[in-house]
């Protein structure tokens, strides 16, 4: 029997919506977190982990809120100045999708929650899903990047340099690279050759061209990390006695956790273990660094459900 068709497949997800996850994936994300439950019973104990909370000042954590939340924000400014004019005057379903689709990544396993934008923008303004899948993975791309700068940034205030500052300044640079992609893409050059080439074509041409638009992008995702790692680092900083550049590598390793190959429901487990493996070999106790990054996690997904909730009463774009 022949295999179903690339466009049939597309057509499933924009009619019946992502599948999100497979059992297997369900299974080893309920077996993360039960084994997060335990270990942290085990070794540190619930109560006194949640203890410190006790001495956080509520309008401290109120702030850190807003600015997690103004971070949401900033990410849908990114999506609708990359797709400008098509999302002009769409900037409040623009937000519901984005929240949405930021609160998905947050609690589903296996990354599976990056299904959700794609089939969002084609639900929501008629986008192609692989329009759509293709500009994700360039917004991704300038999230690692500048995920490599604030790396940079910690290697700096761990060791003050002027080469840090020179090797930033080359990374930076080394956006340009996105506009040569771009003109590649949407160059007769890739023309031909079969599907994997059309694929490949149209993934190059979803990269932006226009220098005004990749400085403008950027700009939004340097805006949207630091206010994240700004709350973050602060949070993180209230369990983890430790200097500022060890707590910056603690929310690093935290998010980037992502790119592990198991990742637990709400991200249980693959968390904390990513938080830890940053900052143990820095010199923070595993106890502490434990409960530091199970209550930094515990503030990511409280703020995940308030403003998934809240993304709900924004109202939907009407359908195409």
């Amino acid at each position: 029997m022949s295999k179903p068709a690339p466009l049939d497949a597309a057509q499933r997800l924009g009619t019946r919506g992502p599948r999100l996850g497979q059992a297997r994936d369900w299974l080893i994300g309920a077996a993360l977190l039960v084994a997060l439950v335990a270990a942290v019973q085990y070794s540190v104990g619930w109560g006194t982990l949640l203890a410190p909370w006790l001495a956080f000042s509520p309008l401290l954590v109120g702030w850190l809120f807003l600015l997690t939340a103004l971070s949401y924000g900033l990410r849908a400014v990114r999506v609708h100045d990359w797709f400008r004019p098509r999302l002009q005057g769409q900037f409040t379903g623009v937000l519901r999708l984005t929240i949405l689709h930021n609160s998905a990544n947050n609690l589903l396993p296996m990354r599976t929650g990056e299904l959700v934008f794609p089939w969002l923008m084609r639900r929501y303004f008629d986008f192609g899903l692989l329009e759509a899948t293709a500009a994700l993975l360039w917004i991704r791309i300038l999230d690692m990047h500048f995920l490599g700068l604030i790396a940079i940034l910690i290697l700096d205030l761990r060791d003050p340099w002027w080469v840090w500052w020179a090797v930033g300044l080359a990374w930076v640079a080394g956006l340009s690279v996105l506009a040569l992609i771009g003109r590649v893409g949407a160059s007769p050059w890739l023309a031909g050759g079969g599907r994997a080439r059309a694929l490949v074509r149209q993934v190059a041409a979803a990269a932006p061209r226009d220098p005004w638009l990749i400085a403008r992008v950027y700009l939004w995702t340097v805006g949207t990390w630091t206010l994240k790692f700004i709350a973050f680092a602060s949070v993180l900083a209230h369990f983890v006695p430790a200097d500022f550049w060890r707590v910056l590598a603690g929310v690093m390793g935290a998010e980037l956790s992502s790119v592990l190959p198991v990742h637990g429901i709400a991200g249980s487990g693959s968390y904390e273990i990513a938080a830890m493996a940053a900052l143990v070999p820095l010199g923070v106790a595993p106890k502490v660094a434990l409960a530091g990054a199970v209550n930094l996690h515990l503030f990511l997904l409280g703020t995940t459900l308030l403003l998934g909730g809240l993304a709900f009463l924004l109202p939907r774009p009407p359908r195409s």
